[in-house]
C-alpha cells in the first residue's frame, strides 16, 4: 500500500502557445496537509482539474492511492471530495436539502449521513434557513459538508478562504484541523493566503509558472525561516567560546564565512554584543537576519511578482 495519497509524474499541461504545467513531480503523504502555493495563474488551479479529473493532461501520469491506469483513476477519484472554485450550492434550499440532492447526485445509500455531516461542519440547527441567507462562512462550511459526503480520505480544496471574514476564516481553518487530525483526511489547499496556510499546512509546494520549484515539511521551512543574529568579528574562536562560556548558549552555528548564527537572544541582543565587545572583540557586523514566510516565498518565486 503506498504511503502517498497523490504523486504526479512529469506531469505537463500545454493550452495552445501556454505551458500551464511543465513536468510537475508532487507528492502528498496521507494524513498531511499540503499547502500550495503559487500566484494566480501559477497551474494549481490545472493541476486540481488534472488530478480530479476535470482536464486530461498533455503528458505525464497521475497516481492516486497508489493507482495510476485511467479506470483504476475512476475508482479512486470517489474516494476524493473537492471544492473548486467556490462550493456548487442550491440557493433556494435548506442545508440539509443541498446536502441531499447532493447524496442522490453522488448515488450514496441512506440518508443517515446527511444529520452526521450537518453536525460534523457545525450546520445541524440552520433548520429551514435557505442557502442564500447563509453568511459566506457558513457557505463554505456548507460546501466543505457536500465535500466530505461519502466519507472521502482525501480533499481538496481551491481557495477555500478566499472572501471571508477573520472569523469565517477561522471557523474553516479548527474545522479543517479536526478532519485531518480526528478523522484522519488527507487535505490539499490550493492558496496565496501565506499567513493562514502556515497555521494550517504541515507540508508545502510552491509553483510558478507551471513548475513545482520546492516542496518541503513545515519543519524545513521553519527552519529556512528561522530568525537569528548575524555576528561577525576579528576572533571568531574567541566569539564562539564567549557565547558558550559567558552566554551559557549553544544555540549558534560558526558558518564557512567566519561568520556567526545566533538563534539565542534573540529579544536582548545587547548583552550579547556588550558581552564581545568587553572581552575587546573588534565587532564587525552585528544585525538581526531571518525571512518570515511572505518573504521567504516572495523571495523563492521572484519577488514582487507574486500576487
Amino acid at each position: 500500500m503506498s504511503d502517498y495519497v497523490l504523486q504526479t509524474n512529469q506531469l505537463s499541461k500545454q493550452y495552445k502557445h501556454q505551458l500551464a504545467l511543465n513536468k510537475v513531480n508532487l507528492s502528498i503523504k496521507k494524513g498531511s496537509i499540503y499547502g500550495f502555493i503559487g500566484q494566480n495563474g501559477a497551474g494549481k488551479s490545472t493541476l486540481i482539474r488534472i488530478v480530479t479529473g476535470l482536464a486530461i493532461p498533455t503528458t505525464g501520469t497521475t497516481e492516486l492511492f497508489g493507482e495510476s491506469n485511467e479506470q483504476q483513476l475512476i475508482e479512486a477519484r470517489k474516494r476524493i471530495g473537492t471544492i473548486i472554485e467556490g462550493p456548487a450550492l442550491y440557493p433556494q434550499m435548506t442545508a440539509a436539502e443541498n446536502l441531499e440532492a447532493h447524496r442522490l447526485l453522488k448515488g450514496i445509500p441512506g440518508k443517515e449521513c446527511i444529520q452526521k455531516t450537518l453536525a460534523l461542519v457545525g450546520l445541524k440547527d440552520t433548520g429551514k434557513k435557505k442557502a442564500k441567507n447563509f453568511s459566506l462562512g457558513m457557505k463554505q462550511r456548507l460546501g466543505l459538508g457536500i465535500a466530505l459526503l461519502g466519507d472521502p480520505e482525501f480533499l481538496i480544496l481551491d481557495e477555500p478562504i478566499n472572501g471571508l471574514d477573520p472569523m469565517g476564516v477561522i471557523e474553516i481553518r479548527e474545522l479543517l484541523k479536526k478532519l485531518n487530525q480526528e478523522y484522519g483526511i488527507t487535505i490539499l489547499i490550493s492558496s496565496h493566503i501565506l499567513s493562514e496556510l502556515h497555521l494550517l499546512a504541515t507540508h508545502y509546494g510552491i509553483i510558478h509558472q507551471g513548475e513545482l520549484l520546492e516542496q518541503l515539511t513545515v519543519e524545513e521551512l521553519n527552519k529556512k525561516c528561522q530568525q537569528y543574529l548575524h555576528i561577525k568579528v576579528d576572533n571568531i574562536e574567541k566569539a564562539a567560546a564567549l557565547l558558550e562560556n559567558k552566554l551559557a548558549t549553544t544555540k549558534f552555528e560558526v558558518m564557512p564565512d567566519e561568520t556567526i548564527k545566533l538563534f539565542d537572544y534573540l529579544d536582548t541582543p545587547g548583552k550579547v554584543s556588550t558581552c564581545l565587545a568587553s572581552e575587546g572583540l573588534i565587532i564587525e557586523q552585528f544585525m538581526p537576519m531571518g525571512e518570515d514566510l511572505e518573504t521567504y516565498f516572495m523571495n523563492r518565486i521572484g519577488g514582487n511578482q507574486y500576487e
